[in-house]
């Protein structure tokens, strides 16, 4: 017998047909109804427009007020321009939107003065709810002034390992490094080169510690002379390109910790009268828009930049309402995407 809970209201309808209709279980549907925090922000907001819609009352209890409408949380990043923080700023603006919230965007390195300082200052003048961070530090004395000032924040992509007791949300950098060297290894090359971010940065490391592990696999040797370290940006990973594809016995493959390092290997690559995937194949990470757009296309490792937002923001809106997130650590899965910018090294045929 069904419980009471999934009988149809007057002019509404089942909890199974609302689930249906916002592509989620019966479960996640009653969790919804019932004020339960586990479900994501923007799961959650889709699910109350439909139980409203279906003559379902709304919840009155702490996570309903946080969701209200009115309101707004910060969204902080070291750089706003470029497709990376682009992908992240909307997926954190869509969550909070469906939650009624508003979203401000700042960067935390623009101007003068102290950056670190300015951005939690900039915080408590606006007496803002909540507050996501895509910040390369967040130190002590910034820790103790948010918890001082009661700004509930969660982290994204956090350079270091955050603080006790900070929530974050990061992306599996260790297996995407190993499955895009994996990968070209199966391609049949040997001489494979990384191109990686700031080495103190956690997912850099874990990324090139991917790709280590994967040589490690392969019986390959780890060849510090085909490893070069820069900043997930254009100029130094072009510079990183042309003396790896200069050496005498070059690479025929690289990959590259982001995709904006992978288009600065292409540039190098064409720099130097070499073709990719012919004579250099070259793997990003990320999978941003252009990563599809470009000749040749990239192949790359995706890492769901929106959702990893969207989770965030839904932590912070659980801290608003006084609930604790059921994980303060969450790692969205990496997966790697096939194009066209890989291939067999030159002189060996593609497998059939």
């Amino acid at each position: 017998m069904a419980g009471t809970g999934d009988r149809p209201r007057p002019g509404g309808k089942t909890l199974a047909v609302i689930a249906a209709e916002a592509g989620v279980s019966v479960s996640t549907v009653s969790k919804v109804l019932h004020d339960r925090s586990d479900v994501a922000a923007r799961t959650r907001a889709r699910v109350q427009r439909l139980l409203a819609q279906h003559g379902y009352p709304a919840r009155n209890g702490p996570a309903a007020t946080a969701l209200a409408p009115g309101g707004f949380v910060d969204f902080v990043v070291d750089e706003i321009d470029g497709a990376w923080a682009a992908e992240l700023i909307r997926g954190a603006e869509e969550a909070l939107d469906a939650a009624g919230m508003g979203l401000v965007v700042s960067a935390a390195h623009g101007g003068g003065g102290s950056p670190a300082r300015r951005w939690v200052d900039s915080l408590a003048a606006r007496r803002t709810l909540g507050a996501i961070l895509v910040v390369r530090e967040l130190g002590q004395a910034q820790h103790r002034e948010l918890l001082r000032l009661g700004i509930p924040f969660a982290l994204i992509s956090p350079a270091e390992e955050p603080p006790p007791g900070v929530p974050w949300v990061g992306a599996t950098n260790w297996p995407g490094g190993l499955a895009a060297t994996r990968h070209l290894v199966g391609l049949g090359h040997r001489r494979i080169a990384v191109i990686g971010g700031p080495p103190q940065r956690l997912a850099s490391r874990a990324r090139v510690d991917g790709y280590r592990s994967a040589l490690e696999e392969a019986g390959l040797a780890y060849d510090p002379e085909l490893v070069r370290h820069g900043d997930f940006t254009n100029e130094p990973a072009y510079r990183h390109a042309l003396d790896l594809l200069r050496l005498p016995d070059r690479p025929t493959a690289v990959f590259a910790g982001s995709d904006q390092q992978a288009l600065s290997t292409y540039r190098a690559a064409a720099a130097l009268g070499l073709r990719v995937p012919d004579d250099v194949s070259v793997v990003g990470f990320d999978d941003l828009a252009f990563a599809d757009w470009v000749t040749p296309r990239l192949t790359t490792v995706r890492t769901p930049l929106a959702d990893m937002a969207a989770l965030a923001a839904g932590m912070v809106l659980q801290l608003i309402a006084g609930e604790r997130p059921a994980s303060l650590r969450v790692e969205v899965a990496s997966e790697l995407v096939v194009r066209e910018s890989s291939g067999p090294p030159p002189g060996r045929a593609a497998r059939p």
